[in-house]
């Protein structure tokens, strides 16, 4: 039986302020949870309906009933695995080629995608602002599908970041250079910003270049999602 202070603080990390207060997160799937568990991050306890069918060596996975999970949960219909882990600190040092930055990304589905294509297009590294969305929200965390744990994620201010990198800076906008015909380097900088703003006049300002990806429908179509415009860039960054 799990312990009611118990049962309120892991409900207490759907709140960010509680996360960076415990240097905790969440984390529910029977495959999020494993893959979290083989990484490199710190297990704190994991929890399990049915403790058997959990693939994880050498780990006490503590039974829980269904209602002490759903006590638990940030989901409406929890699928009987949840795990806490420690908040690991982020590298400072960049290690790949490219930079992926987000300039006030506020959408958990999209941030959660978008960490999930860097994965996929071995861009190991993003930078993020202040406000951007948190990626250890619960949601974040459902669309990253385990690559939170491949791809190390900052949070710092972006023009202190961006003065510092001898790298050019690549800044997404509607009036940008065309990206299927403009001439990328093998390392850069690739800015994405608000769903609904953009890139923020103080970042773009840091810009060395504009990309733009070419629209072919109709006018009536305002933009492209920010997720399926990262796809659509870092597949050009890689071709």
């Amino acid at each position: 039986m799990v312990v009611k202070s118990e049962l309120k603080l892991i409900k207490s990390l759907q709140q960010k302020k509680c996360r960076n207060e415990h240097g905790l997160f969440v984390v529910e799937g029977k495959k999020t949870v494993e893959e979290v568990v083989n990484s490199d991050m710190k297990v704190y306890k994991l929890f399990a309906v049915d403790t058997t069918t959990l693939e994880v060596d050498g780990i006490h996975i503590e039974k829980v009933t269904a209602r002490e999970l759903n006590q638990m949960s940030s989901l409406k219909n929890p699928n009987g695995y949840l795990g806490v882990f420690h908040i690991p600190k982020p590298t400072e040092k960049i290690t790949s080629d490219w930079v992926l930055v987000l300039d006030g990304v506020q959408d958990p589905g999209n941030l959660g995608t978008i960490i999930r294509l860097c994965d996929w297009f071995g861009i190991s590294d993003i930078v993020c602002s202040a406000d951007t969305v948190d990626c250890y929200n619960s949601k974040v965390l459902q669309a990253t599908m385990g690559s939170i744990t491949r791809v190390n994620i900052q949070y710092i201010h972006l023009d202190t970041f961006l003065s510092s990198m001898k790298l050019p800076v690549y800044g997404t906008f509607m009036n940008g250079d065309n990206v299927n015909t403009a001439e990328l380097p093998e390392k850069g900088i690739m800015i994405m910003g608000n769903e609904g703003k953009g890139v923020s006049d103080a970042v773009a300002r840091l810009c060395t270049d504009r990309l733009a990806i070419p629209q072919f429908g109709g006018v009536t179509t305002e933009s492209l999602n920010v997720a399926s415009a990262t796809a659509i860039l870092l597949h050009e960054i890689r071709k």
